[in-house]
């Protein structure tokens, strides 16, 4: 049976939203991780996850937490997709208990539903080779069996675990192309790795997988009932705001924090895996990144303004200014807003200890870019001081903000570009271009964009206290 011949329409794929992405810190931030950026092409990660499923899948689910769920939502907008769902975890608690709410969440509609499980943050270069995989895992997993797939390693690798690859299953005299799971193995060293690469029959464990929602659901109550019990109870009392499911939060929290891997896929005896040589990277370093784009003639990945001479095997991404690099070899050099990141290409798996070092002091750059995204626009502090902050705002066609007030800051707004609908107290008034308006301390206001554009508007903050916190809300937005 090959990828066409497939029902597709019993495929539900699964898609993590999660993560980080600390180790491509200062682009990837808490609250925006590298899965919601172009890293790779002109699309982000996610919309490039979205883009190598066929339209004849069941909707996809992503799930992610609460913070992360409009970029979502917006990004699947603007890659024009199908009807989805997102499931909102309260916390994260590892992927055991995030694909039993996917599980349950599927079966009350499609008993017999297949979950692909994918990340929103990997590469995979080679498209049919992916849908040739999956048709071959498709036919393990109608059968009952939870299918790992296994990237065919390219080099040493220390920064994945494997999979110990058995004998090849056969299926009604015919090899299957699926094969059994001798073993997992945690993430190696480097003298260790190469015993494994030089094997041969050792597989990068990708975290991708796919299986019937209920055999996952009966090999999870076998050997974590706890974690199944959780997420029932969650599920049972949902939240539905739109396109966000909200689990009951109480429930959910007290579950077990745990990955597939040890919770069911180093148990079950219906465990096998799939070989997949498609062009994969989880992309979790400036280097892998640098592997993954396209290079010049002096192996130099290129990315904004950026001017290179006598310069190789380098990745140089600027946002913001020129960046202009001389007589240098094998580095990373990062330009953002409100951070420069200089480092070995060879170290770049340590740039975790900067942002332990930016937590550890509480610095915003560890969990914020200066552009934020929000539900309504996005904003860009331009400039600070004690007493005053400059921000330029975008506010969406038809978006509004809250109603809301504050104690320490008064705001001045001026219209840049679209049309402003400004409360005031009592009064409601229209800008346009060039007009402008003042907020005093405890005035109770809101902002909408009632056009057909975007609102651009310059805000300046002044008062003796400018943090977020500073916001009394009278209205959801």
């Amino acid at each position: 049976m090959n990828f066409e011949e497939l029902d597709q329409g019993s495929i539900s794929p699964v898609i993590l939203c999660g993560g980080n992405g600390t180790r491509l810190w200062p682009l990837s931030r808490a609250q925006f991780p590298k899965q919601f950026h172009p890293l790779v092409n002109d699309t982000t990660m996610l919309q490039d996850t979205l883009a190598r499923l066929p339209e004849k899948h069941l909707p996809p689910i992503f799930i992610c937490n609460e913070e992360h769920r409009f970029l979502v939502a917006e990004q699947v907008k603007q890659a024009q997709w199908k009807q989805s769902s997102i499931l909102l975890e309260p916390q994260g608690r590892n992927t055991a208990p995030a694909l039993a709410l996917a599980a349950l969440n599927v079966q009350a509609e499609n008993k017999d539903a297949l979950l692909l499980v994918l990340a929103a943050d990997h590469v995979i270069k080679d498209t049919e080779k992916f849908h040739q995989s999956v048709a071959v895992a498709s036919i393990a997993a109608q059968q009952g069996k939870i299918v790992a797939f296994g990237v065919v390693p390219t080099h040493v690798e220390t920064g994945y675990g494997y999979i110990k690859q058995g004998e090849e299953q056969v299926v009604e005299g015919q090899k299957s192309g699926t094969f059994e799971v001798t073993q997992f193995v945690e993430k190696p060293n480097a003298e260790v790795a190469q015993t494994y690469l030089d094997a041969g029959d050792y597989l990068w464990n990708s975290g991708m997988f796919l299986f019937k929602a209920s055999r996952y659901l009966e090999e999870l109550e076998k050997f974590r009932p706890d974690i199944l019990k959780s997420c029932q109870q969650a599920m049972t009392k949902v939240e539905k705001d739109v396109d966000f499911t909200r689990p009951e939060s109480e429930a959910f929290l007290g579950c077990a924090d745990e990955s597939i891997d040890s919770a069911v896929m180093e148990k079950t005896a219906d465990a096998v895996v799939v070989p997949l040589d498609a062009g994969w990277s989880d992309v979790g370093s400036y280097s892998a990144l640098w592997e993954v784009c396209q290079q010049n003639a002096e192996k130099n990945v290129i990315k904004g303004d950026v001017i290179a001479h006598d310069t190789s095997n380098s990745y140089l991404h600027s946002q913001n200014k020129l960046v202009a690099t001389l007589g240098v070899d094998n580095l990373v050099v990062i330009d953002t807003p409100d951070a420069v990141l200089i480092a070995n290409k060879d170290k770049v798996q340590n740039i975790k200890e900067i942002v332990n070092k930016l937590k550890e002091k509480q610095r915003p750059e560890a969990k914020l870019h200066r552009e934020v995204y929000r539900p309504w626009g996005k904003y860009n502090c331009v400039d600070q001081g004690d007493r005053f902050q400059v921000k330029r705002i975008t506010v969406n066609p038809g978006a509004k903000l809250s109603v809301q007030m504050h104690h320490h800051r008064a705001e001045h707004w001026i219209i840049v570009s679209g049309t402003a609908k400004v409360t005031l107290d009592d009064e409601t008034t229209l800008l346009s271009e060039n007009q402008s308006t003042y907020i005093p301390i405890g005035g109770i206001h809101a902002l909408e964009n009632p056009g057909k554009l975007p609102l651009e508007m310059i805000e300046v903050q002044s008062g003796s206290y400018l943090g977020e916190d500073d916001i009394i809300r009278f209205e959801a937005p």
